[in-house]
């Protein structure tokens, strides 16, 4: 196999962090909505946290993408 070609391949799986990043977000949002609506009281309470899951989620679909950028420039 060319280099090249298994750079692409291994971009390739390395981009699929993204995915699973916005799967996450998803969830995360979803639930948060969901909880809200039962128990709109204690929506202000969790927002901090659907903040902290956002970056954190977000955060694990950046490092996706830039270990797919090191294998493709690097």
């Amino acid at each position: 196999m060319e280099v090249e070609a298994a750079k692409m391949i291994g971009a390739g799986l390395a981009a699929i962090a993204l995915a699973g990043a916005g799967v996450g977000i998803g969830l995360i949002f979803g639930n948060y909505l969901s909880g809200a609506l039962r128990n709109p009281a204690a929506a202000d309470a969790q927002f901090k946290n659907l903040l902290l899951g956002f970056a954190l989620a977000e955060a694990t679909g950046l490092f996706g993408l830039v270990v797919s950028f090191i294998i493709l420039f690097g």
